[in-house]
């Protein structure tokens, strides 16, 4: 049975969020040997790194690929810079529509920057860059080009932009998931509230769920009075999906999963349950999909340098969640 709040329309996914590649460098040795500590204020060092890895990322990049992967076509509404071609061409080879990309004339695509030493000491560096423009997207014109969406998720961006998302989607009627993770940090309550309050859809970690009812000031029951439901993710405890009507389902992880590293595994499970929601599943087999195409993530250095293939994808499935499971993702799959 489909829930009410997630049976499948007509239209694309529109992810929202951040563009951004990352800079991983790695130092053969400890920057504290480096540091003179009564001299802080005249900081001046260089280290020479061993190597130089650039990755792909930024939360809507990472979901759309996922989305990708399973054979859908998401629509990624975000800002980068007119570095971002080699990107561009790297997720449009994955299936997804870059075409709404706003490219700033000034700005390059957000970066983050960083070294790590042999302690995990780090020196690292943000660069919003062209995501700053995100503000001036607006949703209208690409539901006119790709028709009206399915669902708008509105990830972690230019603050400014995820409000003017919101606030679009409450005027246009179009139904909006709230994923706010890394700008819960730095938001207030007020923008928390606006972001959160009317969402189909309310993703979020065990620790954030935390932080949205402490900045929020509203309990858990008051949370979910806002939302159509909302779904925790708990790591390796899996994940939680329950509404106000008392609805609550338990998904545990996919088993045997081999954690290399951790980045980029909350976003390849939205994509995994979006995917599996745009297919007309219910919220537990969209938990089971969400959980496996994220084991998929942990077990790779990278946020999109998974791949997999139909029987390998469905194998994992019924190894997880048995044989009616994967008896009713592999058609979609093909």
């Amino acid at each position: 049975m489909i829930h009410s709040d997630t049976a499948s329309r007509p239209g694309a996914l529109f992810i929202a969020g951040s563009i951004a590649t990352d800079h991983l460098m790695t130092f053969a040795g400890r920057f504290a040997d480096s540091l003179v500590v009564d001299q802080l204020d005249k900081l001046s060092v260089s280290f020479l790194v061993d190597d130089l890895e650039i990755r792909r990322g930024g939360v809507a990049a990472n979901m759309a690929f996922g989305l990708g992967c399973l054979g859908l076509r998401p629509v990624l509404v975000g800002a980068a810079g007119e570095d971002f071609a080699d990107y561009r061409s790297w997720l449009e080879r994955h299936g997804v529509d870059c075409d709404s990309v706003h490219i700033s004339e000034s700005k390059h695509t957000a970066r983050f920057v960083c070294t790590t030493d042999e302690t995990m000491a780090q020196f690292a560096s943000f660069y919003p860059g062209a995501m700053s423009e995100a503000r001036l997207i607006e949703l209208a014109p690409i539901a006119a080009r790709v028709g009206e969406p399915a669902y708008v998720l509105i990830g972690a961006d230019d603050p400014d932009g995820m409000q003017r998302h919101t606030a679009e989607c409450r005027q246009r009627g179009y139904r909006f998931i709230a994923d706010c993770s890394q700008q819960l940090a730095f938001g207030d309550g007020d923008l928390i509230r606006d972001l959160i309050d009317g969402a189909a859809i309310l993703f979020s970690n065990e620790y954030e769920s935390h932080v949205i009812e402490k900045k929020t000031g509203w309990s858990a029951e008051e949370v979910l009075d806002r939302v159509g439901f909302q779904v925790t993710t708990l790591g390796k405890d899996g994940v939680r999906v329950q509404d106000r009507d008392g609805l609550m389902i338990e998904v545990a992880a996919a088993k045997d999963v081999e954690a290399v590293e951790p980045t980029g595994v909350g976003d390849a499970f939205r994509a995994g349950f979006l995917g599996a929601l745009s297919w007309g599943t219910g919220l537990e087999r969209a938990a089971q999909v969400g959980c496996v195409l994220a084991a998929y993530v942990v077990e790779t250095v990278g946020t999109q340098e998974y791949s997999f293939t139909t029987d390998a994808f469905v194998a994992r499935i019924r190894d997880s969640y048995g044989d009616e499971a994967a008896d009713e993702v592999a058609p979609h799959l093909v």
